[in-house]
């Protein structure tokens, strides 16, 4: 009897003790870490994370929105497994993004970093063809219309603009005699080679012949002087170049004022808007633009230029556009601020012209040589300018002009005394990141 009972004490004794042991809690799982993709295509890429420990399984999602409101389809919480997966079936030239969860048959983790990517460009379109509406331009010089200089103009751009030699100390060296060698050639080239034909520029203060600054006559003289180089210029041209720079950096840095050129002392701050008229009188059809520099850095200039031409608009002054001199940096200005400046030009109903693109990769003198990560900043500020441009209003749209070709070639190097990349091409020709991006932010919208 003893025994039996021992037993049964012995048995409740197990059941209290097993009834009162907790029950261990399911191992937790850690946030995966995503690392970034490699096998990048214009269709697919291979997505690639770090082993959790105890996950069975990861979901992943992938999406074309940073905020992961919407997914690409089939990759919603997509269970796989192993630490990479090639997603496929994506858009060209397109930026997506992932992240993914570790699971196992009883936990399920929070959420990675997100990984964002652009899916790869298709190859062989050219600068010209992806751009939407509007001109890919590049500026010439007379003696580079051959070789390669003319293999790249003629695959990859729509547009030339003379870099120099269609200004008045070129065309108009001395009084009554005028000197086409060099506009000719240009204008005959773009002419032979399907080209779009800019012209720059009309009026400048640096382009100006001796015997102009120093004119003897009466300021009447002198103003007749003046429309008649204009109309003997764009009538000259008159159906093969199809847009002009009339008047080129009229207003100071900092102040605003009107530059106190010859044209200034001369005829009054008038003197614009009778140049624009006598463009308008020799070509009825020809597209006038106002170009400056510093418009989206310079506050007080930017003010100044569109009071400028607020009063050219409200007289009837045949202004169509203005053109934005893009001398600029990898990290300067800011997007906004580009924005903010273009959009006064299209709330004014005017084109816009990015006539004079390059983008320095060495502002502050500190490379060398130009690194891979300065590179890719140069490339992220030419797709930005791209984007910027191709997302205006069909109405506002010219066209986008780079200011050189290749690295070697760019007046940047002389006028800032040190070496720079600031254009698409390297010395050799070769496109650099700046050309992709480039590329990349022309076919985004």
């Amino acid at each position: 009897m003893k025994l039996i009972i021992k037993s049964i004490a012995f048995i409740a004794l197990l059941h209290i003790v097993s009834c009162g042991k907790k029950e261990e809690p399911a191992p937790s799982l850690s946030a995966p870490l995503a690392l970034n993709p490699s096998g990048i295509t214009q269709n697919s890429f291979l997505a690639k994370w770090v082993r959790v420990s105890n996950a069975e399984s990861y979901l992943l999602d992938v999406s074309a929105n940073r905020d992961f409101s919407s997914f690409v389809d089939g990759y919603q919480s997509l269970a796989v497994n192993g630490v990479d997966h090639e997603v496929m079936d994506l858009e060209a030239n397109t930026a997506y993004h992932y992240r993914l969860r570790a699971k196992s048959s009883s936990a399920e983790s929070s959420n990675s970093n997100v990984v964002s990517l652009t899916t790869l460009i298709p190859e062989g379109i050219p600068l010209k063809d992806a751009a939407k509406n509007f001109y890919i331009g590049n500026i010439v010089q007379s003696n580079r219309l051959t070789g390669k200089h003319q293999e790249i103009l003629g695959s990859e751009f729509s547009s030339i603009s003379a870099e120099y030699e269609m200004k008045m100390n070129i065309m108009y060296p001395n009084e009554g005699a005028y000197n086409w060698t060099a506009a000719d050639a240009i204008v005959n080239f773009a002419h032979d080679n399907g080209l779009n034909m800019h012209g720059h520029a009309l009026i400048w203060h640096n382009a100006t012949p001796d015997w102009v600054e120093n004119y003897a006559g009466t300021d009447a003289e002198f103003e007749a002087m003046i429309e008649d180089y204009i109309k003997t210029v764009v009538d000259r041209y008159k159906d093969k170049v199809s847009s002009w720079d009339v008047v080129n950096e009229a207003i100071l840095d900092g102040s605003g004022d009107y530059r106190n050129s010859v044209f200034y002392q001369r005829m009054g701050k008038d003197y614009i808007t009778k140049c624009f008229q006598w463009a308008r009188e020799a070509d009825p059809d020809v597209v006038l633009f106002y170009n400056d520099y510093s418009i989206c850095s310079d506050a007080t200039k930017q003010s100044a230029i569109f009071t400028m031409i607020d009063e050219l608009q409200n007289n009837s002054v045949p202004i169509d556009g203005l053109g934005y001199q893009l001398h600029i940096s990898y990290n300067y200005p800011s997007r906004d601020d580009i924005v903010s400046a273009v959009n006064k030009s299209v709330d004014r109903n005017l084109k816009v012209h990015f006539s004079e693109l390059d983008i320095r990769a060495n502002p502050n003198n500190d490379l060398s040589s130009l690194t891979q990560s300065r590179s890719l900043a140069q490339k992220d500020k030419f797709k930005e300018l791209a984007e910027i441009y191709s997302a205006l209003p069909d109405d506002n749209k010219y066209a986008l002009t780079l200011w050189g070709l290749k690295d070697d070639e760019s007046w940047l190097l002389d006028f800032h005394g040190h070496i720079d990349w600031p254009l698409l091409y390297d010395a050799s020709f070769n496109e650099k990141d700046a050309y992709y991006g480039f590329l990349e932010g022309l076919m985004k919208n």
